[in-house]
């Protein structure tokens, strides 16, 4: 007999953007394993279940993806309720497939449960629509980080560059070559950029300037994960807002 892995998006940050589906696999879990920014308020929810951190931190100690894979599958292998609980959205940069495949070649059961992106915590946060009438019509969402060992691809800069609004994961640490990597493609040094980070927590903080000061915007940065908006999305909101104070 194997349980059930569930890959459960875990939302962006504050907890009460978890799903109700999630809140209840929590509750049943009888294993969590868990991302390293996940709130401590949405762990107390599994309350009768064992807690692994298995997070990854830029620049830190982080839990080999290779590890990771086995452990749910042992997990799969003893419980009848395995909650992989990701950051974000599962799909949406959360190392999905690899824990997918995984489980499934063992014979797992595995069902993904969707959570709230951080783009779109940040989109909430600048006030922004990232698909604005007459502003933006076309959004990517991409990421200049790479595995360890891996190589870049020059992909994720030819969307962003074709996008009128990029949502940027992963990117404060490489913020020098995300600039150099879009204006080398054409994009004007002077398109308008948020810096949200911490997006939906209290300690939510937003730094807003152009593209060709990309680097020194990120270098104001603290601790907490980051989200770049680069186009006029960003900007449109800042107008709207600006608008708004002067009335």
């Amino acid at each position: 007999m194997t349980g059930t892995v569930y890959l459960v998006g875990a939302g962006p940050g504050a907890p009460d953007l978890l799903t109700l589906r999630a809140a209840r696999l929590l509750a049943e879990a009888d294993v969590v394993l868990h991302d390293a920014l996940v709130h401590p308020d949405v762990l107390a929810l599994a309350q009768k279940a064992r807690l692994f951190n298995v997070g990854k931190r830029a620049n830190r100690p982080s839990v080999d993806q290779r590890f990771i894979n086995k452990l749910l599958v042992r997990m799969g292998q003893r419980y009848a309720v395995v909650v992989r609980l990701k950051g974000g959205d599962p799909h949406l940069f959360g190392r999905a497939k690899e824990e997918l495949d995984a489980c499934r070649r063992a014979g797992i059961a595995v069902v993904t449960v969707p959570g709230v992106s951080a783009g779109f915590a940040a989109a909430s946060a600048l006030g922004a629509s990232l698909t604005a009438r007459g502003v933006s019509r076309s959004v990517t969402f991409v990421t200049p980080s790479v595995e360890r060992g891996g190589a870049a691809s020059p992909h994720w800069a030819k969307a962003a560059a074709a996008a009128e609004t990029a949502v940027v994961y992963m990117g404060a640490l490489r913020a020098a070559e995300v600039r150099e990597a879009l204006m080398a493609l054409g994009v004007s040094s002077s398109r308008p950029v948020a810096l949200i980070e911490s997006a939906s927590l209290g300690e939510e903080r937003i730094l807003r300037g152009e593209l060709g000061a990309l680097a020194e915007l990120a270098a104001q940065v603290g601790q907490g994960p980051v989200v770049m908006v680069i186009g006029e999305a960003a900007a449109s909101a800042e107008a709207a807002l600006d608008a708004a104070n002067a009335a």
